[in-house]
């Protein structure tokens, strides 16, 4: 066997890698077409290995949180909110006055957005 671990965990692995280099934030279909993003197919695989490997998902959404882009980190923080609510409201309240742009999408639309800003409008809502 070549791979070191798992299947599983080399897929949580690598959608986590995708999350560290995230440059645009999109939690559904984008454009007209409706089109998944890669980086949101990620997401969507670290959400799906929740509930079965909670443990090791919360060290790669720790590592996209350290070492990610400004998009990467909102992403890691929004997951966590489902493994560890207190974690995720402190990484909330550390990413507040993050200036860092990213791009957001929601449906047809794009935007551009501070990490700061967006944090600051999650915690306001949790």
């Amino acid at each position: 066997m070549f791979g070191i671990g798992k299947k599983w965990e080399r897929e949580l692995e690598s959608a986590a890698d995708t999350l560290v280099t995230a440059d645009t934030l999109a939690f559904g279909g984008v454009g007209i077409a409706g089109t998944l993003l890669p980086v949101t197919e990620a997401y969507e695989r670290v959400s799906a290995a929740l509930d079965d490997h909670p443990e090791e998902v919360r060290r790669q959404l720790d590592r996209v949180l350290a070492s990610g882009t400004p998009a990467g980190r909102a992403y890691a923080a929004t997951l966590l909110e489902r493994v560890d609510p207190a974690a995720a409201r402190a990484a909330w309240t550390s990413l507040r006055d993050d200036p860092s742009e990213f791009t957001t999408f929601v449906g047809c639309v794009m935007d551009r957005e501070t990490l700061g800003a967006y944090a600051s409008r999650r915690l306001a809502a949790a």
